[in-house]
């Protein structure tokens, strides 16, 4: 906070002093703002890559001026694109007096300015435009963060993100690989034959799972909506009408806790395939993350917060394989409900008092299990009780066909062979709700009976997977925080 009461009490003045100039300017017949376009035609990062002594190259940039050094009748400035900065050398002779000294010398640090000028390089090797025509294109009317110290206030950097693009260059990189991350997953499930679809984001109920929606109302119809906290559904009611396979890069809202790996709003991919099961999933899971870790970071070996993670060899482990390797319990001693209740106990995890075994389970994985996770692991065969989508194992009926898989200790994605039973299917959403109201009974929690009557005309065999761009962007960016791939994170407004 000290920071940012430093930048308002420091930009309170140099907003007058700029604003001053800005007057000046219009009384001139200077005004920057009306201009409407600048022909560019190349980029500072292109010029530097193509730079050749032998071929003289007249180019034409625009973007901000970074730093600016004074040397009477020739000046040193910076200018950065979106490719990043180049240096030009402006000399009073080749733009005109009036301009350098009654406009370039007089510009600030931040203002936006287009340059043309020969593309060649000082004699300290740096590639740099000799100006023969400079001008402003929009003035800047607060000053950016002082050099050597930057942005460096968290908070304000999330706040203030068209800041922290400017002056930190990593940031930008960062949302770089996001989109392109975005596209290779694209790329990848298009090449698979996958169709992506749109499906909504208001819902006309609130369903029974356990994540609470944000509600709004809408007033032609006279009724609440909610915002969505999962494109499942209405994805799998396409594999009812038709498609085999589909994917929704969809953004989710769930009112819940925030910390460094969630965030009210998020983006998520599912995808669901028809005529295969969770198995096939697991391929997919671990063919994709492979292709990424190769074409985001060079290798299938990446670092992440200081752990080297080998993104090319995957664990397989049921979740009571997993239990019993970590907290050397197995699931398969337990008699009885009782039994596994006093299990818990001894190991000093709180379950409810009528916790069956399969909760028990699920409560000591999380316990014992999940901060053991570094490498990439697949945990499969969930209990039916924490399943209500997941399609039953026909040789044990208390687990079923489902798995998430986890790095770096944090659960990434969830896949199920997908319950297509409609009987089942509407008595575990009824089971679902009616727990949902008996814990809050104030709920408006329903049944989502429409589903229901899609699987009651036949969804095929079909496999389902769901993860998180977010968590993966920080997974290959080495970023530790899901505010950090966020553009605009969600944030408490500054007095409130």
């Amino acid at each position: 906070m000290a920071e940012e009461n430093n930048m308002q009490s420091g930009a309170g003045s140099e907003l007058q002093v700029r604003r001053e100039k800005l007057d000046l300017l219009k009384q001139s017949g200077n005004d920057p703002f009306v201009i409407t376009k600048y022909d560019v035609n190349a980029l500072s990062s292109e010029i530097k890559e193509s730079y050749s002594e032998e071929c003289e190259r007249i180019v034409r940039i625009a973007g901000r001026m970074m730093s600016r050094r004074i040397m009477g009748k020739a000046s040193f400035a910076h200018v950065a694109d979106s490719q990043g900065e180049i240096q030009i050398y402006v000399k009073r002779d080749e733009v005109g007096e009036d301009v350098y000294n009654s406009g370039f010398k007089k510009w600030d640090v931040g203002d936006i300015i287009g340059v043309e000028g020969r593309v060649f390089k000082t004699q300290t090797g740096e590639i740099s435009i000799h100006a023969s025509s400079i001008v402003l294109l929009a003035k800047s009317l607060l000053p950016l963060p002082e050099k050597f110290h930057g942005l460096t206030n968290t908070d304000m950097r999330y706040r203030q993100r068209y800041v922290d693009l400017i002056v930190n260059p990593e940031v930008k990189d960062t949302f770089i690989k996001r989109s392109l991350i975005l596209k290779e997953i694209r790329n990848y499930l298009d090449s698979k034959g996958f169709v992506e679809v749109d499906t909504p984001i208001l819902t006309p109920f609130e369903i029974g799972a356990t994540a609470r929606p944000f509600v709004t109302h809408h007033n032609t119809l006279d009724m609440d909506m909610y915002l969505r906290i999962e494109t499942e559904l209405y994805l799998k009611r396409l594999i009812v009408g038709g498609f085999d396979k589909v994917y929704e890069v969809g953004r989710i809202f769930r009112n819940e806790g925030m910390d460094t790996k969630h965030n009210p709003e998020f983006t998520s991919i599912e995808l669901y395939q028809a005529y295969t099961d969770y198995k096939g999933m697991m391929e997919l899971v671990i063919e994709l993350n492979t292709m990424l870790a190769e074409k985001i970071c060079g290798s299938t070996v990446i670092s992440y917060q200081g752990k080297t993670i080998d993104m090319g060899h995957w664990e397989r482990l049921t979740m009571t394989e997993a239990v019993k390797k970590y907290a050397g319990v197995d699931y398969f001693d337990w008699a009885s409900d009782e039994d596994a209740r006093e299990c818990a106990a001894k190991k000093n995890v709180e379950v409810p008092a009528n916790a069956t075994k399969g909760t028990v389970l699920a409560e000591l994985f999380d316990a014992y299990v999940e901060e053991n996770l570094i490498q990439p692991t697949i945990i499969y065969d969930y209990p039916v009780e924490n399943s209500p989508l997941a399609k039953k194992k026909t040789d044990m009926p208390m687990f079923t066909e489902r798995f998430e898989y986890f790095i770096n200790a944090t659960e990434f994605g969830n896949a199920f062979s997908e319950l297509n039973d409609p009987i089942d299917q509407k008595e575990r959403f009824e089971r679902q709700v009616a727990i949902k109201k008996s814990e809050d009974p104030n709920t408006t929690a329903q049944v989502d009976y429409d589903y229901v009557t899609a699987l009651e005309y036949g969804l095929a065999p079909t496999g389902g997977l769901g993860f998180g761009i977010d968590r993966l962007v920080m997974l290959l960016t080495d970023s530790a925080s899901i505010r950090d791939v966020l553009l605009f994170p969600t944030m408490k407004p500054l007095g409130e």
